[in-house]
């Protein structure tokens, strides 16, 4: 039986990827300390998800509760199985959180993912390695684009050369990253070297908002669960700037981990995909509030502060052209509301 390495293997796409590939006839060996709650406390803790695992995969899935910056541990993970693919998801996500304990966010997002690749190297060099990074890689270069108002949303002018989407041609010098998107550069950068310099198998996927009812929403990080849960719950929701009209584009969970999967059956070596809803499926704070209202029945209750969060996107829509390029096969399976729509269904609102 082929095995998949699976770090943060209780959060969105680490669980989406366990399934995933457990469906396929992997055995799963799961990372993950839920540090999440650490993070964003108790309502974002992803346990409830790790249970979930547990309990749907049986004895195909193996949990380590491992703090991936623990070299000794994580070595002994690695010298335990002989792994097919590892798909590193687990960090530190928020931008707004890593003010707060800079030395955790590069430890946890950049450090966290060299011990990963050097034993990837040392005792797995035949697999795969996939690494979840970020748009925000970018920094605040997209809030550079000549962009238009319009009545729900910020928008391009249909002629301009990244209006379906920003490509990977976009520069990641000179712009505010805010220091979460510091860390995942390092992280990015080393996974295209360990790529390019050992000829090994790796990639990095930048996404733009990843999305789906497994996602334990919070306020500093999972913009569009997050929002539901408020709709549904009552709770308020705050804008911060951009007057509600910033847009994200959102990738369901299922088809970033299929990304990995077409990857994995012709990986390359040190490659570097943009990985977001695309022109497919993008949206408004304004516009998903009025979504989800619709769906639920419910009015949300919300607050605006004019503030805007530093280094936040105004506007961000990934161009997936190059993945498609090189795996013409792979397409979108989810919309934009048919992901409100699982949400609101069945999103985790406790």
């Amino acid at each position: 039986m082929k095995t998949a390495l699976v770090t943060g293997s209780a959060g969105l796409v680490g669980s989406e990827a366990a399934k995933f590939f457990a469906e396929k006839g992997y055995q799963i060996v799961g990372i993950d300390n839920n540090m999440r709650q650490y993070f964003f406390g108790a309502e974002a803790s992803t346990d409830w998800n790790r249970k979930n695992l547990e309990e749907k995969l049986g004895k195909q899935y193996h949990h380590y509760n491992v703090d991936i910056r623990d070299n000794d541990k994580v070595e002994e993970v690695f010298k335990k199985y002989k792994f097919d693919i590892i798909i590193h998801t687990a960090a530190q996500p928020s931008h707004d959180w890593a003010v707060k304990e800079p030395l955790t966010d590069f430890s946890v997002n950049a450090t966290g993912t060299l011990v990963m690749l050097e034993n990837f190297r040392k005792y797995a060099p035949e697999a795969t390695f996939i690494f979840t990074s970020t748009n925000k890689v970018y920094g605040d270069r997209p809030n550079e684009l000549p962009l238009i108002e319009l009545e729900s949303r910020w928008e391009l002018p249909q002629r301009h050369k990244f209006y379906k989407g920003i490509d990977e041609s976009m520069s990641i010098d000179q712009t505010t990253h805010s220091i979460f998107g510091v860390s995942k550069v390092a992280a990015d950068v080393l996974v295209q070297e360990y790529g390019r310099y050992f000829k090994l198998h790796t990639t990095v996927f930048r996404g733009g908002c990843l999305t789906g009812p497994n996602h334990s929403g919070t306020q500093l990080h999972g913009f569009l669960a997050y929002l539901i849960k408020c709709v549904a719950t009552g709770k308020k929701y705050t804008i911060f700037g951009y007057k509600g009209k910033q847009v994200r584009d959102n990738i369901h969970s299922y088809d970033l981990v299929n990304m990995f999967w077409y990857f994995h059956q012709n990986p390359r070596a040190g490659e570097a995909y943009n990985a977001g809803g695309a022109r497919n499926s993008n949206v408004s704070m304004l516009e998903a509030i009025a979504k989800t209202e619709k769906i639920l029945g419910k009015k949300a209750n919300y607050e605006y502060v004019d503030q805007n969060r530093v280094g936040d996107h105004i506007w961000y829509i990934s161009d997936v052209t190059k993945f498609k390029s090189h795996y013409p096969n792979w397409n979108f399976t989810y919309n934009l509301d048919q992901i409100i729509e699982e949400i609101c269904a069945h999103g985790h609102f406790s």
